[in-house]
């Protein structure tokens, strides 16, 4: 191949990627300013929250291909903290959490995610689901000078309601105009200029950010200056943004690592989970002083980015920098748009993903782990997601470890010249399954010598070791000796450590390799 061909082809490639970006961009505005609302803040907080953690995830991710973004995952976290302390108290909150995921990248803790089993990430999803769901009944309420909340008039939840089933209607019949243009996109700004046409009042996105402002300062910023919090630093502080920082980072990592391996089956390559995690604490400690809404990486906008084309950092970066470059240009527009029609987005952005976590869950969880995934679901509904996912962790390790448990059995072959049998031990040996591992021997009735054979088995934890050693005992005590064999090196250093009284036979003995921290 010519000079000339590799210069083509590049030039092809990086035109793919920046189309791939700025379509991603276009998708993005409408998805993120519907998570601002959602979360309770401006807008322009949610697109700039976007932008920088766009730049971040792009410069320093360990993903190619990845869009980070204001996600919903991180907005339903963030609606209490926001309702009831302010904007301030979420930018001292994302510095903490971006603090808590550098370190957890450093650490070297992102390869513990992947681990999370299916059912309780579709678990914590279908919760947060449900919890965006009912944020959208504020939609349908009003606050007075006095503070008294209300519902609407009937008048008012009527237009909305209509106004919502329009946008969803144009959302989903524009495809079949044309695919090149995200019809949530066109239907935000036919249902914006249509109302401004027809001179309809209804709540828009500058009454939405006055009222939670007080004024329209947030609307009009630009991405220039640091923004520093006002929070005064004590206790108090501390105590309420640290548990708010520490789902934020636990959520964004969830959602954010679950994305990264989704691109990983999708182009069958392998991104560095650790190093996502940095660049994801990065984003949020700049969203703190540069005033974004915080986020994480966004599972629906990421895909759409590989199909379309873009599995470089260049689709990413262009996304991150058209979204900056659309915002201040498109300000007076934003102010328009209807939250009614940010309503619309919502919904479908929820229906989306209850038809991905469904064909997902159908594919790779089994009706025995369906209660663990209900579990998760209601407990990220009561309680937070932190704790719907230890514990569904622990409940899945439990079921994992008795149905484990029930594996362990054994053939035997019995020489009587030699006065020796050889037991083929199958399935895995560690605490939960020691007991039925005991049961399988016939002490009495065997002969003087005893084989082990761990050919088809492995010996798992330290219960597993201390085992072996009871076992020899009860033979040693009846006359009788052990002897083991198809053992690993380091099950048989960890046996002489232990100083069990068995011989060890090293022929043919397997060596097996342990997982290394270098792929992350």
């Amino acid at each position: 191949m010519n000079s000339i061909s590799i210069f083509r082809n590049k030039a092809q490639l990086y035109v793919k990627e920046i189309l791939a970006g700025f379509t991603i961009a276009l998708g993005l505005i409408p998805e993120v300013i519907a998570f601002a609302v959602v979360a309770g803040v401006s807008p322009t907080l949610g697109l700039y929250g976007a932008v920088i953690m766009g730049i971040s995830s792009a410069v320093f991710g360990g993903r190619p291909g990845l869009i980070s973004g204001a996600s919903g995952a991180v907005a339903v976290v963030i609606i209490d903290l926001v309702a009831d302390h302010g904007v301030d108290y979420l930018f001292g909150a994302l510095f903490l959490a971006g603090i808590f995921q550098i370190l957890f990248g450093i650490l070297k803790f992102g390869k513990f995610i992947r681990i999370v089993p299916y059912p309780v990430i579709f678990g914590f999803i279908n919760g947060l689901i449900i919890l965006i769901i009912f944020a959208q009944l504020d939609q349908f309420r009003t606050i007075d000078f006095n503070g008294n909340e209300g519902w609407l008039s009937s008048f008012e939840i009527i237009k909305i309601i209509f106004i919502t089933i329009a946008t969803l209607l144009i959302i989903k019949l524009f495809p079949y105009v044309t695919k090149a243009i995200p019809s949530a996109l066109v239907a935000i700004i036919l249902v914006t200029y249509c109302l401004y046409f027809f001179n309809i009042p209804t709540k828009d996105a500058l009454d939405f950010a006055i009222h939670i402002e007080g004024n329209d300062n947030f609307i009009h910023q630009h991405f220039s200056t640091v923004y520093l919090p006002s929070l005064p630093l004590t206790w108090q502080t501390l105590e309420i943004i640290f548990p708010y920082a520490l789902i934020i980072a636990t959520v964004g990592l969830i959602e954010s690592l679950v994305t990264l391996s989704i691109l990983d089956e999708l182009t069958q390559t392998r991104g560095k989970s650790n190093k996502e995690c940095i660049a994801q604490g990065i984003g949020n400690m700049s969203c703190s002083v540069l005033g974004g809404m915080g986020g994480c990486a966004m599972i629906g906008q990421s895909i759409h980015n590989i199909k379309y084309g873009g599995r470089g950092r260049l689709s990413s970066l262009t996304a991150a920098l058209a979204l900056l470059i659309f915002t201040p240009l498109a300000s007076n527009f934003i102010e328009s748009i209807p939250v009614a029609a940010l309503l619309a987005v919502v919904i479908i952005l929820v229906i989306n993903t209850i038809k991905w976590t469904i064909s997902e869950s159908i594919k790779k969880v089994s009706k025995g782990e369906v209660l663990i995934l209900i579990s998760v679901t209601i407990l990220t509904l009561v309680y937070d997601v932190t704790i719907a996912v230890i514990y569904g962790i622990v409940l899945y390790a439990l079921r994992f470890s008795w149905i484990q448990s029930k594996k362990i059995h054994a053939t035997s072959q019995i020489n009587r010249k030699r006065k020796e049998k050889v037991y083929f031990i199958y399935g895995p040996l560690f605490f939960g399954s020691t007991n039925n591992f005991l049961k399988i021997f016939k002490i009495k009735k065997d002969p003087k010598h005893i084989i082990l054979d761990f050919k088809n088995s492995r010996i798992l934890d330290q219960s597993g070791l201390d085992t072996i050693s009871k076992l020899n005992n009860i033979y040693k005590e009846n006359n009788k000796i052990v002897k083991l064999r198809h053992l690993s090196p380091e099950c048989i250093k960890l046996l002489k450590q232990s100083n069990v009284a068995c011989e060890i036979n090293l022929i043919e003995d397997p060596s097996y390799k342990v997982a290394s921290d270098l792929l992350d």
